[in-house]
């Protein structure tokens, strides 16, 4: 008999036919949720809801304090010093505080501690990191065991008070920078990402003549902008928002930085005189004037935070993890 006259068989080949679009649907749904039915829309509608009202939580007190310093003055009279949206924009107050007096001189020297100090806080920190990541480094167990205890026992207020009397600290911009420049905690995030970087690419580099402070600007280092932008981020916001140094080191108004401002004039509620403001022909109400303390106070954290969100969380996992 030949073979095209056998008779056909069951076979398994047979071509399907295309899935129908309720089968896509289920198939996309098995896959965002790993294998488990979609929850019921109504569970759904709920977690909209409540990501709506945190959101809305977070975000109102925000619109407030904008609104409130750009409000006018017979607006905020009306509403007891604070609007959620202003019948008119009046910039008066930013132009008061932004003119000169105290909060613009306190706005320079925020600025500066926070530039000098992030860039002598990322110097520390990549230098250490690299020499405790390299095993070739004399004295690598006793420094990184230093390093570690520093951590687990911090020392107390005190202790470091009467060090930064005795060095000759006190009322100078310096208090506010040398005595926070290193962070155990960062030296160990980045110390674990150097570590990461395999170590065939730095043999190599080193067989090509490569010296090691070559190998650390030229390799290490632009392998590891997630982490660096990370830790930058870390030691610009800690610079920016701390005022407790300031309160125990500076004795001078005029060394006071921006958030020194902010906890005297806002959040002790002390009002602003025409002295401690720039020129102007009519002084604004002290809700908006407030208010726009407190916006400048924010605004540069915001305005940087974007540039580095993509980095956030490769840069701390990975620095976490691989530790």
């Amino acid at each position: 008999m030949a073979l095209d006259q056998l008779p056909a068989g069951p076979t398994t080949g047979v071509a399907s036919e295309p899935p129908s679009p309720a089968r896509r649907d289920r198939r996309r749904s098995s896959r965002v949720y790993s294998g488990q039915p979609a929850p019921h829309p109504l569970w759904r509608l709920i977690k909209a809801v409540v990501l709506t009202v945190a959101c809305a939580a977070v975000v109102l007190p925000f619109v407030g304090i904008v609104a409130t310093s750009v409000a006018p003055g017979d607006q905020l009279a009306r509403s007891s010093g604070f609007v959620l949206w202003p019948e008119s924009v009046n910039l008066e107050a930013y132009r008061s505080i932004l003119t000169g007096g105290v909060v613009t001189r306190s706005l320079i020297i925020s600025i500066g501690v926070t530039l000098v100090g992030t860039a002598l806080s990322m110097a520390a920190t990549t230098l250490m990191a690299y020499g405790l990541a390299r095993p070739v480094t004399v004295g690598r167990g006793p420094v990184l065991s230093l390093l570690l205890l520093s951590l687990l026992f911090a020392p107390g207020m005190i202790p470091i008070y009467l060090v930064v009397k005795q060095v000759g600290l006190l009322d100078s911009l310096w208090a506010l920078i040398l005595p926070s420049m290193l962070s155990a905690f960062n030296v160990i995030v980045v110390r674990s990402f150097f570590q990461g970087i395999p170590a065939e690419l730095i043999d190599s580099a080193r067989i090509d003549g490569a010296s090691e402070w070559q190998i650390f600007r030229l390799i290490s280092l632009p392998l590891s902008k997630a982490v660096l932008a990370v830790v930058g981020l870390f030691y610009a916001v800690q610079y920016w928002n701390a005022f407790f140094n300031a309160l125990l080191y500076l004795n001078e108004s005029s060394l006071w930085p921006l958030q020194m401002v902010l906890r005297t004039y806002v959040i002790n509620g002390t009002n602003l005189s025409p002295a401690d403001l720039g020129p102007a022909e009519v002084l604004p109400p002290q809700p908006a004037l407030q208010m726009a303390i407190l916006v400048i106070s924010i605004v540069p954290i915001i305005c940087l935070y974007p540039f580095l969100q993509r980095h956030f969380a490769k840069g701390v996992l990975t620095g976490a993890v691989k530790g």
